[in-house]
């Protein structure tokens, strides 16, 4: 799948195409929907599959002292749209100059001048131009002036409350893992690179692959049955501390899963961990000794609640 500059005009083979818009953060089950019907709009017409997104998020262009509230990376955008059968991403770089494009500008000149596009599918509260002045009526009106198709597709809701990247974010942050897999449709991942820590889970037993938190929301402290899915395709159990570590000085904000029957080195590997299940929030220990056994009890945790998903 091809990833394309939205600053640059598109390959001729992908011009006239049909092109679901929005952020996507998360690409949640509104969010699939929304690609869903470009794509069969595409596919019924013979026309290639875009989705366009933005980076950064335009909440972090607005606000850059925002707290971390990213729910998927690029990396992780790009396999899901491709997963969804989209043909190529478009990435608009969230700048000063596309912040500061009227509605008709970010039309004209983004989507029909450098996109060429048949057809624009969006969520119905999507807005878009400078001073978030343009919106689904508007993105309609300007279609028919330059002669393309939009088409919204309306919220959709799961046990009567209407699906958002809000309230995934809302379900992380309680520890709620459950809830924020069924309104993504999968468990809530973070991707990153394994880094050297202090090796002290290597010492009491139980080593871990230290991954940075970049700019992912951060779920709620604590302790948290995982699943880690490896560049080589291997997909291990374990369990992992997602927090500061209150037991060591100085305190670090970090990721930490323990895979279970794993030995090798995964340092300067890139891992996803999917979160399944919220254990127990962190806890300071006196020792070592105390810290090892409440360890082996989480891991004893973590494989009963992961070996009872693999059983449903």
């Amino acid at each position: 799948m091809e990833r394309l500059d939205g600053g640059s005009a598109v390959p001729a083979h992908l011009r006239g195409g049909v092109v679901a818009l929005g952020n996507f953060d998360g690409f949640h089950l509104g969010h699939q929907a929304v690609v869903r019907r470009a794509v069969d709009h595409a596919h019924a017409e013979g026309r290639p599959a875009l989705v366009a997104t933005f980076d950064p998020h335009p909440v972090r262009y607005f606000r850059p002292d925002a707290s971390p509230f990213r729910l998927t990376s690029l990396e992780q955008r790009q396999r899901l749209f491709a997963e969804a059968g989209a043909d190529a991403m478009i990435v608009f770089h969230f700048d000063a100059t596309l912040a500061g494009l009227t509605a008709e500008e970010f039309v004209s000149q983004r989507l029909v001048d450098l996109i060429g596009v048949a057809g624009v599918v969006t969520g119905e509260d999507f807005t878009f131009g400078k001073g978030r002045s343009g919106n689904a009526a508007i993105l309609a009106a300007l279609a028919i002036r330059h002669g393309f198709f939009a088409e919204t597709v309306g919220p959709v809701s799961l046990e009567g409350e209407q699906i958002s990247s809000s309230r995934i974010r809302e379900a992380l942050q309680a520890g709620d893992c459950a809830m924020a897999a069924r309104l993504l449709s999968r468990p809530f991942t973070i991707e990153g690179v394994v880094e050297h820590g202090d090796k002290v889970g290597r010492t009491i037993g139980f080593p871990t692959a230290n991954v940075a938190l970049d700019r992912y929301l951060r779920p709620r402290y604590g302790i948290y049955a995982v699943r880690g899915r490896l560049l080589d395709e291997r997909v291990l159990d374990g369990a992992a501390n997602l927090g500061i570590r209150p037991s060591f000085q100085p305190p670090r904000e970090t990721l930490e899963p323990h895979f279970f029957d794993f030995s090798g080195d995964l340092y300067g590997q890139p891992v996803e961990v999917e979160f399944h299940a919220f254990l127990r929030p962190e806890a300071k220990f006196d020792s070592l000794d105390a810290l090892q056994v409440q360890i082996a009890l989480d891991c004893d945790e973590a494989r009963r609640v992961l070996g009872s998903e693999r059983g449903r």
